[in-house]
């Protein structure tokens, strides 16, 4: 019995007989690569920036994926134990610098979206949560804190350790200090690599912790494109995009990738609550 997740009893018989087959989420690791047009969102950033708005696209990206996951639940869902659970939260997490140099401390970035957020309300969240580590405002606990230990501990004691750590990962029964602020136990992973001018990458998911999907973003670019026959030039960003096959199949993910595009197309629909239903002729 878990008390961050719910499980799912109801299953096809592919559903269990893929779980069987492939136990661990880095054997079901599935990724899809895809541009997205991004035109509108961009002109409505910059709308925002003109009337002072401190809103930057990776705000924009959180909200958007954290709404595709309150209309596509599925994607919020992971594999222990060869059980199917969905989180009781849709919480979307990332790996920050405290500051800008190669020798910067990183740290792990929680960001709870509710049911009634909207994108003013996820960006404050960021922004308070980042700010927070690197104006040295907020002090390193839970992983972030255990992560500094464990990692100073020799060979000899910290292999143990970790082991006896994945075990307990595996029965669900982490002590609470050690889920809290571990992105291994969101909903989905993100890493902007736009702001390092770098192309979205594959990066692979892993066993530890509940997370079933990442998400990487690369540098928003111009590019020419053709639209009933004519030469455009629009504002394209890649995605990388990984998911354990398990917790759904390509057609969910292709419809979910698809709710995505169609929020990105009409930005003012993150200023709806997180969990407002997204209707799509085309999906249907």
């Amino acid at each position: 019995m878990r008390k961050d997740a719910k499980r799912i009893k109801k299953l096809g018989g592919m559903e269990q007989i893929l779980i069987d087959l492939k136990p661990d989420r880095c054997d079901s690791d599935v990724f899809i690569n895809q541009k997205m047009d991004v035109t509108e969102l961009v002109k409505y950033v910059d709308k925002l920036k003109k009337n002072g708005s401190d809103i930057t696209y990776f705000h924009t990206f959180v909200m958007a994926i954290g709404k595709t996951l309150y209309n596509r639940p599925k994607l919020n869902r992971f594999i222990a134990n060869r059980h199917v659970y969905e989180h009781n939260e849709v919480v979307i997490s990332f790996v920050a610098k405290v500051s800008f140099d190669d020798r910067s401390e990183e740290v792990m970035i929680m960001v709870p979206i509710s049911e009634g957020d909207n994108l003013e309300i996820i960006s404050k969240k960021i922004v308070d949560k980042v700010s927070g580590f690197r104006n040295k405002e907020t002090k390193k606990e839970g992983a972030n804190s255990a992560i500094d230990i464990l990692g100073k501990l020799p060979n000899i004691i910290r292999v143990p350790v970790v082991g006896t750590l994945k075990w307990c990962d595996k029965k669900g029964i982490l002590p609470r200090s050690l889920v809290s602020d571990n992105l291994y136990y969101s909903s989905i992973i993100v890493s902007n690599l736009g702001s390092i001018k770098c192309g979205a990458i594959y990066h692979n998911i892993t066993n530890f912790g509940t997370c079933s999907s990442l998400i990487t973003m690369g540098e928003i670019k111009d590019e020419e494109v053709i639209i009933n026959g004519k030469k455009e030039i629009r504002k394209l960003c890649e995605f990388g995009m990984n998911f354990d096959e398990r917790i759904a199949d390509g057609y969910y993910f292709v419809k979910s990738a698809k709710i995505l595009q169609h929020i990105f197309n009409n930005p003012k629909l993150l200023e709806d609550a997180a969990n407002s239903k997204i209707e799509m002729k085309e999906l249907k």
